[in-house]
């Protein structure tokens, strides 16, 4: 594929995916918003258990072989017929290692409810092991329209059937409906659309490299998953059932929607920067680029939850929710850090660089663990204040450490994020100005005048100097990547390399609008 196509394609799916995630975004706020409202704090508590204890198996579920078939420079049919009984494998074993560990679950948080919500959701694991090489087969072609539809008919089936069953008084048993529903939904969409049969497995066929580069992800998941849970495991055994309801609430509210929309990202940096390694220019200019529309976009947008996170809960999840106002908020700020940082994920995964990444991830995840255990010690609230000061603390390590293995623009990268952080301080300064003159007006109205009061300090600010060659630079970029000719389409069953180019324009920079490094596969759980 022509240099030129290629670049133009990889700023197509971006918008293609960020539309989708998008669409699942609403339909997750929508869900949050409508089932808040029907069931019981307690309710999200159980299931958040039960999450974050067989959740680690989604870790094993395919052996980091999902993002090892993207990355490929090159993927036989016989590589890509061997990977998926490999994964599907796994997703058997581990569904039944679940639903045997049931009662271990249950005896671990002294909830006898847990057991039979165990064995249930026990079955998500056969349905993503089925689903995986599906999705990186689609990924590998660009079909990103495919993707983004499976993402948002699969929530949308599963809020159907979760919002019915709360109505008739079904309790837990509504969200535990709603991820077998999603799940079943996206492995069978992704399943019709990739066209193609797995056929039997050889054992001839070469898989050192794969494995090899899959081996080395578990470490990193495996890691990232304890730091992501670890806040789950810790209210659930400390503070009980309705406190994780609590938490997690606005944990989905906010961090799953955040995390929805880095998913494209990946999805487009990948097999680009994969290609541009022998362009360090050009590679520097992309990851730079990158941070800047992430800043630009998700974590100015975070200004505004921060000013506003009173209204947003009063709004979103209703009167007897507002105990969560301080963790929206300080959640927001964690999730500021993670994204500033997450251009390094892409880095370590883009060179390759799993192990100096399992390293790092090891280091994070300490401070991420240490943070929140101290911050317990003050209640939930403390410990999302954990949650969000260890992101802010590792960024800087972050970029340190990255320098060393890769040629990053580490200056450029730093002015850009103070940049980014001083737009996303005055934002969330008019929001909260704004929303504390308001008073008691009712919600809604707070929410929109101090929404606007954020976008308009936004357009206040970005007009100045440095912040709007920023904005220019992301515009132009975003323009150039779309302004050329559509690319060919892959041949049908075809699996060709992602990034079959030699290098990318740098004016087609592909910013993109979409965690820290750990956040490796933090969307695999629709529950967390």
């Amino acid at each position: 594929m022509p240099t030129h196509d290629l670049g133009t394609r990889a700023a197509r799916g971006i918008v293609v995916s960020v539309a989708g995630q998008g669409l699942r975004i609403g339909i997750q706020v929508l869900s949050v918003l409508l089932l808040a409202r029907l069931l019981a704090p307690g309710d999200y508590g159980l299931l958040a258990m039960v999450v974050a204890v067989i959740g680690v198996a989604e870790v094993f579920r395919d052996l980091g072989l999902t993002t090892a078939a993207i990355r490929a420079r090159q993927l036989s049919a016989a590589q890509r017929t061997n990977l998926f009984w490999i994964s599907t494998a796994l997703g058997a074993v581990l569904s039944t290692a679940a639903f045997l560990a049931a009662p271990l679950v249950a005896a671990l948080f002294d909830r006898t409810e847990l057991e039979d919500m165990t064995r249930a959701l026990a079955w998500v694991f056969v349905l993503s092991g089925v689903a995986a090489q599906y999705r990186a087969d689609l990924t590998r072609r660009m079909r990103f329209g495919v993707l983004a539809l499976a993402d948002v008919l699969a929530p949308l089936a599963g809020l159907g059937v979760a919002l019915a069953l709360a109505l008739g008084g079904a309790g837990y048993w509504a969200l535990v409906t709603q991820q077998l529903v999603q799940y079943g939904v996206m492995t069978v969409a992704v399943v019709v659309a990739g066209r193609w049969l797995p056929g039997r497995p050889s054992r001839r066929t070469p898989m050192d490299d794969l494995l090899r580069f899959g081996a080395g992800l578990v470490g990193i998941e495996l890691i990232g998953y304890a730091g992501r849970n670890a806040d789950s495991l810790l209210i659930g055994a400390r503070f009980g059932a309705t406190d994780l309801g609590l938490y997690n609430r606005v944990h989905q509210l906010l961090m799953v929607p955040l995390g929805q929309l880095r998913v494209p990202t990946t999805q487009v940096a990948l097999p680009v920067l994969g290609r541009l390694q022998d362009d360090e220019r050009r590679w520097a200019e992309f990851v730079r680029r990158g941070q800047l529309a992430l800043g630009y976009t998700l974590v100015a947008g975070l200004g505004i939850v921060v000013g506003t996170a009173g209204p947003v809960v009063a709004v979103f999840l209703g009167d007897r929710w507002t105990e969560t106002v301080p963790l929206l908020r300080w959640l927001a700020v964690g999730g500021a850090c993670q994204t500033l940082a997450f251009v390094g994920y892409w880095v370590y995964l883009s060179r390759g660089l799993t192990g100096a990444l399992t390293r790092f991830s090891l280091f994070e995840t300490g401070v991420r663990l240490v943070a929140i255990a101290v911050g317990s010690a003050w209640g939930v609230v403390g410990l999302a204040a954990g949650f969000a000061l260890a992101p802010a603390l590792t960024w800087p390590i972050s970029l340190w450490w990255l320098s060393r293995l890769a040629p990053i623009p580490r200056a450029q990268l730093v002015a850009g994020a103070l940049r980014v952080l001083t737009v996303t301080g005055v934002v969330a300064a008019a929001s909260a100005g704004v929303t504390a003159l308001l008073g008691d007006a009712p919600a809604p109205l707070v929410l929109v005048l101090a929404a606007g009061a954020g976008a308009a300090a936004y357009l206040a600010i970005t007009v100045w100097g440095p912040f709007r060659a920023d904005l220019r630079e992301v515009r132009s970029a975003v323009r150039e990547g779309l302004r050329g000719r559509r690319a060919p389409a892959p041949e049908p069953g075809s699996s060709p390399d992602p990034g079959a180019v030699a290098a990318v324009p740098a004016a087609a920079g592909l910013p993109v609008a979409a965690s820290s490094v750990a956040g490796a596969g933090e969307a695999s759980c629709p529950a967390r």
